[in-house]
């Protein structure tokens, strides 16, 4: 565990300090986000933090790879830690020419699959499901393939919808990746196993380097992570679920903290926890494109109505949203990996106590303040 902590304290300081480079960096080439209607920023704010997020994550891997109990793990740790990081320099790279040249959706598109492409084809991918009953269906190499690119790819989009707000897409990942990370050591924990796992390695590094962001990041913002960032956080969480699939049993997959199977969750396999850690970011992506495709318009089409906006409108500031949107995704994240992992009424008790107050907060809270409080948290 100290090895882990000491590879999130890396992530973290480094991405810190290249900030400020990328931010220097993005006002020189011009890479800035210029303010639109849709925008709740009232100021250009410079792009490229996935920059420094991506320099954060590959130096964790350097410094892991010297750490004496990661670095005799075995092989297969590195070697898809590698492949996840190289696909993330390629993704990086496409955000970069978009905040640069904003390219169109297609291109984009064109990147994402490219990245995701690229991990399916060095073995980043699907081994095997479950069913309801606990019934183990194993998956050819191109089925394998095929879902773990479109999860992937649904990953990166879905936190590109989210950043819309100073913080907001930083935390949800890097929150879902604490709790991943979790859910992986308590699974070596459980059954008895090398605690070095690629999903813990990578999970730990990404949250080390969303939290490293976040410091110049949350409101007011003096960097944005871009293109370059959402899909690079995107990418490496989605692809460190998966690497799960193929580094334990179902078996062991099953077993939760008590060393028997959690029974709320008996089946809930690992490689699905980035659809329900990235829960916020997901529905606010199926809801805009309903309400897009509804309007006549094209899905890809950017408008003013995701979920952290209308949080504004019912009376949040621009902190306050963000941290309710936080604490959404932790209830999420840690609610799922705790209920795949124990159970009995505690557990429960635990998620609907976080959940009724997790509900105050966000609907009732803003009529538990007056207006003149309001407007004054807004500027």
């Amino acid at each position: 565990m100290r090895e882990y902590v000491l590879v999130f304290l890396v992530a973290f300081a480094v991405t810190y300090l290249l900030t400020v480079i990328a931010r220097e960096i993005a006002l020189r080439s011009g890479a800035v986000a210029r303010v639109r209607d849709r925008d709740v920023h009232d100021e250009p704010i410079p792009y490229l933090g996935g920059l420094a997020m991506l320099g954060g994550l590959v130096a964790a891997y350097l410094v892991a790879r010297e750490l004496p109990f990661l670095s005799l793990s075995g092989p297969f740790v590195f070697r898809d830690a590698g492949i996840v990081l190289i696909a993330g320099c390629l993704i990086c790279a496409v955000g970069v020419l978009d905040d640069l040249f904003e390219l169109d959706a297609l291109t984009k598109l064109g990147g994402q699959v490219l990245a995701a492409g690229f991990l399916v084809a060095f073995g980043i991918q699907f081994v095997f499901f479950t069913d309801a009953q606990g019934q183990v269906y194993s998956v050819d190499n191109a089925q394998g393939q095929l879902l773990a690119g479109l999860l992937v790819v649904a990953t990166m989009n879905a936190v590109n919808f989210v950043d819309g707000l100073d913080g907001l897409a930083a935390g949800v990942v890097g929150i879902g990746a604490l709790a991943f990370f979790v859910f992986c050591y308590s699974l070596t924990v459980a059954n008895g196993t090398e605690r070095a796992t690629t999903a813990a390695f990578l999970s730990v590094a990404l949250a080390g380097a969303c939290a490293g962001f976040l410091v110049h990041n949350f409101h007011p913002a003096r960097l944005f992570m871009g293109d370059s960032g959402s899909m690079l956080i995107g990418l490496v969480l989605s692809a460190s679920a998966v690497t799960l699939s193929g580094q334990f049993s179902p078996d062991q997959l099953s077993k939760g903290g008590g060393g028997s199977s959690a029974s709320l969750l008996p089946t809930l396999l690992p490689v699905l926890l980035p659809v329900s850690l990235l829960i916020v970011p997901l529905a606010d992506l199926i809801l805009a494109v309903v309400r897009r495709t509804r309007a006549g318009r094209s899905p890809m089409a950017a408008d003013k109505q995701h979920l952290h906006h209308r949080m504004l409108e019912i009376g949040h500031s621009q902190r306050r949203a963000v941290l309710i949107m936080w604490l959404w995704a932790g209830l999420v994240a840690f609610g799922t990996v705790l209920a795949s992992l124990y159970s009995g009424m505690w557990v429960v008790a635990a998620l609907l106590a976080g959940t009724l107050v997790t509900i105050v907060l966000t609907f009732l809270l803003p009529r538990l303040r007056g207006p003149r409080l309001q407007a004054a948290e807004r500027d």
